[in-house]
């Protein structure tokens, strides 16, 4: 068996949902094609096949015949293509010329209707078969290709019916309308993609590359890793990478959405598209153009774009009995009654094609999709990544939002406050327990770590590295034994800790404190307590939830006191104490009585962020977060999860919207028809305008801003 190629495609001309399924039904039954992937968001095709069976070229005709226009895109290529999605101007795309020429021909028959009437039906007959026969041939090629009810299709028939009953100029202007409306389509899809473009825009075309001590300004796709870049003040970074000199302010809302500047130096990380304000930088590049964080963000936005939220599988499978049971009406229309009633032939066919145009469910199908994709886009350009459609649907759901603390309700960024010494100095305690924290992920214990480090003390080395007890302890082996670093709870269960003890504990918890406790062969060698602060955000960020009508709780593995002390300074519910199996139970019966968010770092979390409806990652910095959970909040402030609660509840409102205009129009358009009031010409607007509608309605998320 030959192996399989894969391809991608930009498809010029794909600008609904509609579109994408007549691709997907047609490349569906080429021989040797699979795993097909359309996005009609960002104009994408992506499938694997087998050359042996379908060559490149029949894919390209096959797309060609249906109207639109491919381009092979590199197989590796990735969001860097954006910048070749840009629309041109609209009359030098298919559709604009063939907006351009049933305007001429319907112009030269108007025209001849007036110097030689008895020319007149003539002229608009031969218009309209000019102008149809691009959309004819459309609308064969989808019917044989498994779309037998596309627009074109139902427009064809009632062109053809309308000439067939004397009503040539009717006819000639509905394929007009036709074109006009698909190109408008066409312009505001332009529009929904530029929301996810820009962000794209944000990296710099060249970078100024250091070679010895010469500059030389090449493109940032040259770019490679370990390359050393300038960038001077005023200048966007061209790509991720680490600070080897200087120091400035860096606006870094371009990935994060946050707007305060902050301060890098040598040493620290910078990320793509930020923007260096007052200092020069030399910086090292760690990640090329194609995976850098802007590139990222873009590539998981255009996932999420050509996923689909439950509503939109909902809205697609009523659209696939929609359009066959309105052709059904249709037909009763024009046969009931002149056969039951003696109504008039030619009255009741003109009628009932005038419903065939209504049938279509473009609106319908595209009015979900264009409000989820906006709305994706417009988060990713405040720091909000939403992942799905299905998780931006499940935020606004969302009944309960549980937060988990270090990292999360606090900065994350713990220091040693006190050191309780049992068995010989601080310096010997605070050694050992680094000794057994080395390469922790754990913000306790780099926070121990830290002070280790400060203090310039010798570490001893740890043999075998460390065994993690969850919730409990990490234990390693030092040249004097086994040295655990752990809960008093642990300790507890080692039957060491007297009543002395236990009230320096519950003193120092009670102060807000997270007390360690550091043992060596069940010897208790001291304490270790370290404060966290509340993030500055975090009440407001809470009270902001709570407005919302959502209800807040804390899950924290800290102990009672401690969780206490934090909930009272945030007024917050705390269930403190649990274990990663008591957080996963614990969201299990709140996601059993409603939808539960769950908000995490990102790193510790993963259980209980995959438990619950949605997961929240925060805190954790930008790229555990883009690998983490449904959601991401890139800015760090805990006021960003009501921001996705309100952008996702405006989404869910723009839908509903959008649903109403696209059926309350055809409900409209459909009484007037079967009144008689509405002309063919009228009731093609009941398809491609109310397209144009739902879809300029969604373009208003592209404008929804975070709270200031």
């Amino acid at each position: 068996m030959a192996a399989s190629t894969s391809m991608k495609f930009r498809v010029a001309g794909m600008d609904c949902a509609a579109c994408a399924t007549k691709i997907e039904n047609a490349m569906q039954r080429l021989p040797g094609v699979a795993d097909i992937s359309v996005s009609y968001g960002q104009g994408r095709l992506a499938l694997s096949v087998d050359e042996d069976r379908t060559s490149r070229a029949t894919i390209e005709n096959k797309i060609r015949a249906l109207g639109y226009t491919p381009t092979v895109l590199d197989a590796e290529a990735g969001v860097a293509d954006l910048a070749n999605i840009a629309d041109g101007p609209w009359w030098r795309s298919v559709r604009g010329r063939l907006v351009i020429a049933t305007t001429v021909l319907l112009s030269l028959a108007y025209l001849v209707s007036h110097i030689e009437p008895s020319w007149a039906t003539g002229a608009y007959v031969l218009a309209t078969v000019l102008g149809l026969i691009p959309i004819g041939r459309r609308a064969l090629t989808g019917a044989m290709s498994g779309t037998p009810f596309s627009i074109e299709m139902l427009m064809s028939i009632a062109a053809i019916g309308a000439i067939a009953i004397d009503e040539a100029p009717e006819a000639a202007i509905v394929v007009f309308l036709f074109t006009v409306g698909e190109l408008l389509e066409g312009v505001a899809a332009g529009r929904a993609r530029a929301g996810i473009r820009a962000l794209m825009d944000l990296v710099p075309r060249t970078a100024q590359r250091l070679r010895g001590t010469e500059i030389e300004i090449v493109p940032v796709e040259f770019l490679a890793i370990g390359d050393v870049v300038v960038v001077r003040p005023g200048d966007r970074i061209p790509s991720d990478g680490e600070v080897l000199e200087g120091t400035s302010e860096i606006d870094e809302a371009p990935v994060t959405g946050e707007s305060v500047p902050v301060a890098k130096g040598a040493g620290q990380s910078v990320y793509a598209g930020s923007i260096s304000l007052d200092g020069e930088l030399r910086v090292r590049i760690s990640r090329t153009t194609a995976g850098n964080t802007i590139a990222r963000i873009i590539h998981t936005v255009e996932e999420a774009q050509a996923s689909k939220a439950p509503v939109a599988r909902a809205i697609d499978s009523f659209s696939r009995w929609y359009t066959p049971v309105a052709m059904i009406i249709s037909l009763l229309v024009i046969v009931v009654p002149p056969l039951l009633f003696d109504g008039d032939w030619d009255t009741w066919i003109y009628r009932g094609l005038a419903v065939l145009l209504i049938a279509c469910p473009c609106a319908l199908v595209v009015s979900t999709p264009a409000a989820v994709a906006s709305g994706l886009a417009s988060g990713a350009r405040i720091g909000l990544l939403i992942k799905s459609g299905a998780a931006l649907e499940a935020l606004g759901k969302v009944k309960t939002i549980a937060f988990d603390k270090t990292g999360t309700l606090t900065l994350g960024k713990p220091k040693v406050a006190d050191v309780v010494v049992l068995q010989g100095s601080e310096e010997h305690l605070l050694a050992k327990a680094s000794a057994v924290e080395r390469g922790a992920n754990h913000p306790l214990g780099q926070a121990i770590l830290a002070e280790a480090t400060r203090r310039a003390l010798d570490i001893p080395r740890a043999f075998g590295g460390s065994t993690i007890t969850p919730g409990k302890a990490v234990t390693a082996r030092v040249m004097s034994g086994f040295v655990s670093v752990g809960s008093p709870r642990y300790a507890e269960e080692q039957a060491i800790l007297d009543a002395n003890l236990k009230r320096k504990i519950s003193a120092l918890e009670e102060a807000g404190k997270t007390v360690v406790v550091v043992l060596e062969a069940r010897r208790l060698l001291g304490l270790i307590a370290l404060r966290d602060e509340p993030r500055p955000d975090a009440r407001e960020g809470l009270e902001e939830i709570r407005a919302l009508g959502i209800k807040t709780v804390m899950l924290t593995g800290d102990n009672a006191r401690t969780g206490e002390a934090i909930g009272r300074a945030l007024d917050i519910d705390v269930r403190a104490e649990l274990l990663p199996e008591d957080k996963l139970q614990a969201i299990s019966a709140y996601r059993a009585l409603a939808h539960i968010a769950m908000v995490g770092d990102g790193i510790n979390d993963a259980p209980a962020l995959a438990a619950a409806s949605v997961g929240i990652a925060m805190g954790g910095g930008t790229d555990v977060a883009l690998e983490t959970a449904d959601v991401a909040i890139l800015k760090d402030r805990v006021t960003g999860v009501a921001e996705l609660v309100r952008l996702s509840r405006t989404t869910l409102a723009n839908i509903r919207q959008n649903i109403a205009l696209a059926l309350g129009l055809k409900c409209a358009f459909l009484v007037t028809t079967l009144l008689g009031t509405t002309p063919l010409w009228m009731a093609i607007l009941a398809d491609t305008g109310a397209t144009v509608l739902v879809t300029a309605n969604a373009l208003r998320l592209l404008r929804f801003k975070r709270a200031q």
